[in-house]
């Protein structure tokens, strides 16, 4: 992902340089990974049916924030190479220096800009800023073509960093959301709070449980399987059983467990 993938520095600054270089435009793929990932898991509803919460948008607005800080150093160090220094306009106008895959990465970087700018305005033009948020996919194609070029331009493509990059992020992340409790997510900004609820009350559809327990194994105060085999359920608990009935719920391989609750 790096202009430097046609310089072979020389001196032991310049190696260094590049090396930082190399660091932080991996940084900038896994940070842009998680960006494009966390945004689709939310649009998606991925997020809710994992964790029973609606996805925060300041948590992919952390992860863009972070794209942007590492894609910018990327380019910020190749102003500090001796050898063959690059000037501003080399790393703020495409195909300035007459490199294809330089223009790529500047046109991608800057157009992620762009969206990220006109993220401010979305309440004044919601339509027209979600057409143009769409500009996003492009830059993150436009970024990844970039990042694979310039490694097999420098002979060092990493397979194993960005294939392994791009296609673990997204089981990583559903894991993440499937294992850790709701209130890590929380947290860490990710996932809105579980709302104040003054009466709790549970119905499940009889048509489409099967009986697997799943749900007695995380709320065994609430549903238990008779000797029968039929379920039996409280179906307004307590409140203190809140969390657990919201783990069944979203545990239940059916989706036949409904949780209902007035907000306070």
């Amino acid at each position: 992902m790096s202009p430097s993938a046609a310089l072979l520095p020389v001196s032991p600054h310049d190696t260094g340089i590049a090396e930082a270089a190399a660091l932080s435009g991996r940084l900038t793929y896994l940070c842009m990974c998680l960006t494009l990932c966390w945004g689709v898991l939310a649009a998606a509803g991925w997020v809710r049916r994992f964790t029973g919460r609606d996805a925060l948008r300041t948590g992919h607005v952390v992860l863009a924030a972070f794209t942007l800080a590492t894609g910018t150093l990327h380019g910020l160090t190749f102003l500090f190479l001796e050898d063959d220094p690059f000037g501003v306009a080399d790393l703020l106008l495409p195909f300035y220096d007459g490199t294809p895959r330089h223009a790529l990465g500047i046109v991608g970087l800057e157009l992620v800009v762009a969206v990220s700018v006109t993220a401010g305005l979305r309440r004044a033009r919601e339509g027209r800023w979600l057409r143009f948020h769409q500009a996003g996919y492009l830059a993150i194609g436009l970024l990844a073509v970039h990042a694979w070029l310039g490694a097999v331009s420098s002979g060092h493509l990493a397979v194993v960093w960005l294939a392994g990059i791009t296609l673990l992020v997204p089981p990583v992340l559903l894991s993440v959301l499937r294992v850790l409790p709701a209130a890590a997510l929380v947290r860490a900004g990710l996932v809105e709070p579980e709302p104040e609820v003054s009466a709790l009350r549970v119905d499940v559809d009889g048509h489409r449980c099967h009986s697997y327990g799943v749900c007695q194994s995380e709320a065994p105060g609430v549903f238990q399987l008779g000797q029968d085999g039929r379920l039996e359920y409280e179906k307004r608990p307590g409140a203190g059983e809140t969390p657990n009935v919201r783990a069944a719920a979203r545990a239940c391989p059916m989706r036949a467990i409904h949780v209902l609750g007035a907000t306070r």
